[in-house]
This record gives structure tokens, C-alpha cells and sequence, in this order.
């Protein structure tokens, strides 16, 4: 969607980013313990000294979709729209090329590499902003890149009108991408 210069920009406000990350910790939760260990080991190593298994988590995150897919089955099509409109400032923020060097990718590879940054959680996606070189080279998460607007769409029949003004598309944010 394309916000036109009359249209005010719709930012996400602290409540629906505080939702939105306890319902990524919600869906991590029922996994028990493992998935939270590595996840907070790969936030909290040194990149350079190894010693964590980066793709461990990989094979949590079907079991942790569903989980992210049932929290949101019964929300309003306002409160889903809120969520799809923080992922995809989620996502903006770190369409950067200091990240892009450690991950790589593609177009949609990029998109999925930073889609796995947010699936991971709120303490990795922030350990990796301010460090780029904690990004799991190759990680991917497609499936939650468009999960809230995928379950607006199958409830209310549409996509979600975010009015942000921005794209969650692979090298949209001119910022993050500055020489």
C-alpha cells in the first residue's frame, strides 16, 4: 500500500511493540527451555570465538509459527493490522547493509534472513542491531514475514492497511543503506 502525502503515517505505538514481542516470547514459551537457551546464546556470544551451534534453533521454528499462528487466530482485524504494521517496522529497521554483509542474500533471501532475526525474539533482534556480525549467516524465516497480514487476509479477506509508509521489501530503507 502506498500512504499518499495527505494520509498521516501510522507508526507503531510502545503498547502494540510490547504485544507484538510478548506474543513472539508466547509462542517461544510452550517449546520449554532449549529453544530459550540457544536463543539467548546466540544473542549473547562473541561471533568471532564460535562455540554455538547458530542453526540449532532452526528446527524449533515450525513448531514456534504454529504457536505464533494460533495466538493470533481470534484477533480483531484492528489488533492484527497493529501487529503487521510493527513487523514490518521490525523488518524495515533492519534492512541495512552492515547486516546484509554477515547474512547476504538475495531480495527475498534478505527478507527472509531478517524475518528469522525477528522470529528469534526481541533480545536477539536488538543484540543484532547494535551488533550486525551476531546475524545468523543464511538464517531464514520466511513465514513470519507476512504472518499477521496472511492471518488478517484468511479472516477478514484482505490485507491489512498498516498506513506506515514504509516497505518491509529487501533494501527499502535508503538509510540503511547509506555509503
Amino acid at each position: 500500500m502506498t500512504v499518499s502525502s495527505e494520509d498521516p503515517v501510522q507508526l507503531p505505538n510502545a503498547d502494540d511493540e510490547a504485544r507484538f514481542w510478548a506474543l513472539v516470547e508466547s509462542a517461544w514459551e510452550p517449546l520449554g527451555p532449549e529453544p530459550r537457551a540457544i536463543r539467548r546464546a546466540l544473542a549473547e556470544r562473541d561471533p568471532a570465538a564460535g562455540g554455538v551451534d547458530i542453526y540449532a534453533i532452526d528446527a524449533s521454528l515450525p513448531a514456534f509459527l504454529d504457536n505464533l499462528r494460533t495466538l493470533g487466530a481470534d484477533l480483531s482485524s484492528e489488533e492484527l493490522t497493529a501487529l503487521d504494521r510493527v513487523m514490518e517496522r521490525k523488518l524495515y529497521d533492519v534492512d541495512r547493509a552492515d547486516i546484509h554483509a554477515v547474512t547476504d542474500g538475495s531480495d527475498d533471501g534478505f527478507l527472509y534472513c531478517r524475518g528469522h532475526l525477528v522470529a528469534l525474539g526481541r533480545e536477539f533482534y536488538e543484540a543484532v542491531r547494535a551488533n550486525p556480525a551476531l546475524a545468523v549467516p543464511d538464517g531464514e524465516c520466511e513465514s513470519i514475514c507476512y504472518l499477521f497480514a496472511h492471518l488478517h487476509d484468511k479472516r477478514f479477506g484482505g490485507w491489512p492497511r498498516t498506513g506506515s509508509g514504509i516497505s518491509r521489501e529487501s533494501f527499502s530503507n535508503t538509510a540503511g543503506w547509506r555509503e
